[in-house]
């Protein structure tokens, strides 16, 4: 059970409804966000929401059988929507194009996927500073400064960044200089990063983890939620299965599921989700048909000599076709 609570409600108030659902055999957990307060209760007894509904303070009340509570649609029926600012938004009919390298490798390059971004309207650039690498000789990031530089070399052409955060301890850091959390799919269920960004006013994007279930994502959501931050995305990135004539099995079964489970937008990440650069293409325009709110998409000058996943990353060219057939299905769909 969900009660959303006024946010005039006096403490007099909340203590005589947190006594009335004790009384009922439900625990309270109270929740304050960004938008809104509420009460999660959980219990298994049913009874007559009714004689808490006309309580003082209630807003609105609401049954919640799911596994989750505050990133169900069962009691927002309304889709998210998040607004990055300067006309930025993302989910509820606006679809949103993430696109940049897999990794920031310097300002060269960073001027380079800028410009190309400006010329494609596409307004929110991905690039990671800190990367999850199998191999640890592997190049594995430029860390905060090369995050300083990706920031304010975006920010003079207007273009929101997200990248990926990979401990507590970076969050603090990095807050200023980020417009998207992204949590990787290494970290999808490491809780106390997921507890961390729960206390931040920024958005969060979650990939799905490597062998992770739907309902293991939607937890992974419930934490940051319940922990006072609800401005979130839920990414589809491929799952890891016996397959190996690809990356990733990219799931698209997960976008429709996840919509009719939660009010969150859904954003598709094709480049993980099957990892050949040549299949691209059709895997982000099936997720587009299929009802994401935005693809993660990664491109690059030279794929070819990408610091990383060069093969699974679009030239230029590529990236301009493929938003050509996005423009066109959208107008039909």
């Amino acid at each position: 059970m969900i009660i959303q609570l006024e946010n005039t409600i006096s403490p007099q108030n909340l203590d005589l409804l947190k006594r009335e659902i004790t009384n009922v055999k439900y625990s309270v957990n109270q929740v304050s966000t960004q938008m809104g307060n509420y009460l999660v209760c959980i219990g298994k007894d049913e009874f007559d929401i009714r004689s808490i509904g006309h309580l003082s303070g209630v807003k609105d009340i609401h049954r919640v059988n799911e596994i989750v509570k505050l990133v169900s649609r069962k009691w927002k029926t309304e889709r998210t929507q998040i607004d990055l600012g300067d006309g930025v938004k993302v989910g509820d009919k606006n679809f949103a194009i993430m696109a940049g390298p897999c990794s920031i490798e310097g300002e060269e390059q960073i001027r380079s996927t800028v410009k190309q971004l400006v010329k494609s309207g596409v307004r929110i650039m991905r690039g990671g500073v800190y990367k999850p690498r199998s191999s640890p000789y592997s190049f594995r990031g430029m860390g905060m400064d090369g995050l300083k530089l990706f920031s304010q070399l975006c920010k003079a052409e207007g273009i929101k960044i997200i990248t990926e955060v990979m401990q507590v301890s970076q969050v603090e850091e990095m807050h200023d200089y980020v417009d998207i959390f992204q949590v990787g799919s290494r970290n999808s269920q490491n809780f106390n990063l997921l507890d961390a960004l729960g206390g931040i006013d920024k958005p969060v994007l979650i990939k799905r983890g490597i062998s992770g279930s739907i309902d293991e994502l939607l937890y992974s959501a419930e934490y940051i939620f319940s922990g006072g931050n609800e401005k979130l995305m839920l990414c589809e990135r491929g799952i890891r299965t016996y397959e190996r004539a690809y990356r990733n099995t990219l799931d698209l079964n997960a976008v429709p599921i996840l919509k009719e489970k939660s009010h969150l937008p859904v954003i598709v990440d094709p480049s993980h989700g099957i990892g050949l650069r040549q299949h691209m293409e059709p895997m982000a325009l099936a997720a587009t048909v299929a009802g994401a709110d935005g693809l993660l998409l990664e491109i690059h000058e030279q794929p070819e000599i990408a610091f990383s996943d060069g093969q699974q990353t679009l030239n230029y060219r590529e990236f301009e076709q493929l938003l050509e057939k996005i423009k066109i299905i959208k107008e039909v769909l």
